[in-house]
């Protein structure tokens, strides 16, 4: 395959891997890619995972990224939070739930980090369309459980102002009848107890 022909089979890809080359080329060697690399032409993410060098990165195409280069998986938890608004601060690193182990990698795009969840709570994401490409993302309801679910250490008053949650943002985007839904077909009575703590301290903020 020449890069001609890279470009062709994976130029509306945010990221391709070798595994997909080969598909589509048997006798390809990986030796091309890093003489590809070598001139600048394309970025190795990380092993067996590709970027076009020109490819625009903007939030939601490292989203696209972070799904792809350690599957199943979707963005979350702080990340998540942010996207959203919901909390003031910038996030350094895309985070994400899998129901693989806990893993990170520090790439020359960002940092991507995954948090464990069981099989059971890989629910409640959505598929976000994006320059004709998606990607997965918690919905704002399951973002709040996911990250209440890996801080079990957030459960009072002070716990939850540290937090800088964006009420009027809450308010809006969070619908309380799915997050109780969430929290229903999780089933665990010291995580409903904390975010209901929670829900009761933004009402009255």
């Amino acid at each position: 395959m020449t890069l001609l022909g890279l470009k062709q089979a994976f130029g509306n890809y945010s990221v391709f891997s070798l595994a997909e080359i080969k598909m589509i080329d048997g006798n390809f060697h990986r030796r091309r890619l890093s003489e590809w690399q070598e001139r600048g032409l394309i970025k190795k993410v990380i092993k067996g995972w590709y970027v076009f060098s020109d490819l625009e990165l903007d939030e939601e195409t490292l989203f696209e990224i972070a799904n792809w280069i350690y599957k199943p998986s979707y963005v979350s938890f702080e990340m998540a939070l942010a996207y959203y608004h919901l909390i003031p601060e910038s996030i350094y690193g895309i985070t994400s739930a899998s129901t693989r182990r806990t893993y990170s990698f520090k790439t020359p795009l960002a940092g991507f980090s995954y948090r464990t969840l069981k099989p059971g709570l890989f629910f409640g994401y959505n598929l976000v369309n994006h320059r004709g490409r998606g990607f997965k993302i918690a919905a704002p309801e399951k973002a709040v459980l996911d990250y209440f679910y890996l801080n079990p250490g957030i459960e009072g008053k002070s716990d939850f102002e540290s937090l800088r949650i964006n009420r009027e943002a809450f308010l809006d985007q969070v619908d309380q009848r799915k997050l109780s839904s969430c929290l229903e077909r999780v089933s665990q009575k010291s995580l409903s107890r904390r975010i209901r703590s929670f829900l009761r301290f933004i009402k009255n903020a």
